[in-house]
């Protein structure tokens, strides 16, 4: 497909930041595939913002990195995200220039329950991160406050406190005026901490009414939700996230208002939202939940996330936005649409990201992460000699707790050897929750083929007479076809399907689609030569 020469036109305009007759700015419409701008490229030809020429593209990290919460620690910054139902959770990633960044650990191995938009914060050199957790087995308390703690981002860190604070989400840490410790909440709210950051002093207090959006835009709902406190030029700032996390385009957008005290009053920014998504041609949707972060040469940015347009089985991908300061003390987000490469912070740059093939000693965590596990889940995974064994759980993979990784990119290849070792089902699939996957499964004498959290019977699985076989999927752009061979070779087609409904928007839990595998019943299943490859471009007809 090629972009006509209207359109040819109007993209120049929107790089060069044009405007029409009468002031309207031109905003670039979402190009076909084909001629969409290219990505740096790093390990496995995965996606990568940095285009190595000074500038960078959105997404600066690829992939579902839900509710980004940023911590700058000298040189160094931390990045922490919501991680739900996957555990090993609490995934932190670490930068020098806000655009490159990689794995450093995951920091609460028990499993909770759903972890929600956190916050990490740094106080009397001890780090700590601020949990909200919805906890389906007490409904008497089912949104939670805890808390961890640790010398350093890379741990150990400390078994998770309940904090005793009950239904409310999206801590914010804060020291005021006065040198004490808070947590601001959704819906406007506050509490008071101990010295030592571990429990609540006090009532919570309603302290903030959010910013009144006109009854005429298009959003999911009021939500006011996520803030993040920071202090400049004798303010402090509260960034929050308002409109609704997904839903209509539209909806999600960054607020900002300011206080000379930590107790108020809060006044809310002349010219809010700061971003929002206007237009569901643009490149990134629902784009909200930001941290304002100093970079490494003193300006300063927005860090948020945001759905790719067209793909939100991707999930919500952080984005990276600059920021200047008016002469009155307001922010102002000046990347527009981020449609086009922005120059970078500055910094030391460095390696990004991480292979997703192989299973080293470090996968179980930084890389794979186990769907709503059980306690001692762990103990269901043994990794030696290059080759993952996964005691098989459950009867398919609803309930088998799959070991599942985040994708990053628009189309990619994942391929995998299997081994059965008893009586067990095992295999390859994309998965968003319990109720919603796809994939193929090889049992003792047939494969299982699963569409929309269901095996297909029409037609069924073929039969199979081996307990070793390879697997395969391609993803092109929510295309997915599943392969299975004896060789690694000769592929054989099973089936393929459409997945772009595989989402928040039908099946609600904020989630993304991600490939992984599982393994079911009483036996065992050895997993071999995991492979990951992105195929950026590719066309609509992908073959072995």
């Amino acid at each position: 497909m090629t972009v006509n020469r209207r359109e040819t036109f109007l993209l120049a305009l929107a790089s060069a930041g044009a405007t029409l007759p009468g002031g309207a700015l031109v905003t670039a419409k979402a190009a076909p595939s084909s001629t969409r701008a290219r990505w740096g490229g790093t390990v496995e030809g995965q996606r990568r913002a940095d285009l190595g020429n000074g500038t960078y593209l959105n997404p600066v990290l690829a992939g579902d990195r839900p509710d980004p919460n940023v911590l700058k620690d000298g040189d160094d910054y931390y990045a922490a995200f919501s991680s739900f139902l996957y555990y090993p959770g609490v995934p932190i990633w670490h930068s020098r220039d806000l655009v490159n960044w990689t794995p450093v650990t995951a920091a609460l191995n028990a499993p909770i329950g759903n972890v929600w938009a956190l916050d990490i914060a740094k106080h009397g050199g001890r780090y700590f991160i601020y949990i909200p957790v919805l906890d389906d087995n007490d409904p008497g308390r089912a949104l939670k406050t805890y808390v961890i703690h640790a010398p350093s981002m890379k741990g150990p860190w400390s078994d998770p406190i309940d904090m005793r604070i009950d239904g409310l989400i999206d801590p914010g840490h804060a020291v005021g005026e006065d040198g004490k410790r808070y947590l601001f909440f959704n819906g406007g709210n506050r509490v008071q901490l101990s010295d030592d950051g571990l429990s609540a002093v006090g009532k919570v207090e309603h302290v903030y009414g959010g910013w009144p959006i006109p009854e005429n835009w298009i959003i999911e709902g009021f939500a006011l939700e996520g803030p993040k406190i920071t202090r400049k030029d004798g303010w402090f700032y509260m960034f929050s996230g308002q409109g609704g996390t997904a839903g209509p385009p539209t909806s999600h957008m960054v607020v900002v208002a300011r206080s000379r005290s930590i107790d108020g009053p809060w006044e809310n920014c002349p010219h809010n939202p700061v971003v929002r998504t206007v237009s569901r041609e643009e490149p990134w949707w629902s784009r909200g939940h930001a941290t304002a972060i100093e970079g490494p040469n003193g300006n300063w940015w927005l860090v948020y996330h945001g759905y790719e347009n067209g793909l939100r089985t991707l999930g919500r991908q952080m984005l990276l936005e600059p920021i200047q300061w008016t002469a009155d003390g307001w922010p102002r987000a000046t990347g527009g649409d981020l449609s086009r490469p922005l120059p970078k912070p500055g910094g030391a740059g460095g390696a990004h990201g991480q292979p997703l093939s192989g299973f080293g000693p470090d996968a179980i965590g930084n890389k794979l992460t186990f769907w709503a596990p059980r306690p001692g889940y762990l103990d269901r995974a043994r990794i030696a000699g290059g080759a993952l064994t996964l005691t098989g759980q459950g009867t398919g993979p609803a309930d088998a707790s799959p070991l599942l990784f985040v994708a990053g990119d628009r189309s990619y290849e994942v391929r995998v050897e299997l081994e059965l070792d008893g009586a067990t089902q095992a295999g390859l699939i994309l998965f968003y929750n319990e109720k919603l996957f796809c994939g193929l499964g090889v049992g003792p004498e047939k494969l299982h083929a699963y569409r929309i959290g269901q095996e297909e019977r029409w037609p069924a699985g073929a039969p199979i007479d081996t307990r070793r076989l390879h697997l395969r999927l391609v993803n092109d752009e929510n295309v997915v076809t599943f392969y299975y061979s004896r060789d690694g070779k000769r592929w054989t087609k099973e089936r393929s399907f459409e997945v772009a409904g595989y989402n928040h928007n039908v099946a609600d839990g904020f989630l993304s689609l991600r490939p992984g595998l599982y393994a079911a019943g009483e036996g065992k299943a050895r997993f071999r030569n995991l492979t990951y490859r992105a195929l950026q471009g590719v066309s609509d007809s992908v073959r072995p």
